[in-house]
């Protein structure tokens, strides 16, 4: 499959696995500004995906990706300040928001490991949070939302900034390897740390019945 083709097949399963939570959108019923720039953060993120699986990126596409990525960042940003502005927040923008990001760290994980600049663990940076939705049908508590926190958005950004800095050319191993290995050491910590608060309070209910 040609480079576009791959971008068009990443950017439509994207959206396509996110149907299902167009409903929580009510009762907005504009798509709306803030959605959009997520909508252009799932293009440049399908972008990305192009490259996967096509040997070691040259320096030019390296540098690219870096500026693609540190793009989509800025806009992070700029979805938020737009939903909270314009009164455009919805249990849908947040669920699209936080898609974009999970599925961009995986993107950007894989890619690191393609340039040889950390080991196939890296990926764990972008699996976590499909393996933890997994594992939300076994374990129920799991599937409990949880409660807005900086800590998590913090180490979020983090991990981004940590795979873009990795995949830029001038940083090669061992820096990216140990750049690499603390961000995902904070994002497991980050991962513990709210599966143990689900945990928690499911034991708390149980017990107060």
């Amino acid at each position: 499959m040609g480079y576009i083709g791959q971008c068009l097949l990443a950017l439509i399963g994207l959206l396509l696995a996110l149907l299902p939570f167009l409903p929580q959108h009510l009762p907005l019923e504009r798509f709306g500004a803030a959605n959009a720039v997520t909508l252009v953060r799932a293009g440049i993120t399908a972008l990305m995906v192009g490259w996967l699986g096509r040997g070691t990126l040259s320096t030019e596409v390296s540098w690219l990706i870096v500026v693609l990525a540190t793009l989509a960042v800025l806009l992070d940003g700029v979805d938020g300040w737009l939903a909270r502005r314009y009164g455009l927040a919805s249990a849908f923008g947040a669920r699209f928001d936080m898609e974009i990001d999970a599925f961009s760290i995986l993107v950007m994980a894989a890619l690191v490991y393609q340039s040889d600049k950390a080991g196939a663990w890296v990926i764990l940076s972008g699996a976590l949070r499909y393996g933890f939705v997994a594992l939300g049908p076994i374990f129920p508590c799991l599937r409990r939302p949880l409660p807005p926190n900086k800590r998590r958005q913090t180490i979020c950004v983090i991990q981004i900034i940590a795979l873009i800095i990795c995949l830029a050319p001038l940083v090669a191993p061992p820096w990216s390897v140990v750049l690499a290995g603390l961000a995902l050491s904070l994002l497991s910590m980050s991962f513990a740390v709210d599966v143990a608060w689900l945990v928690g309070h499911s034991s708390v209910e149980k017990n107060g019945q």
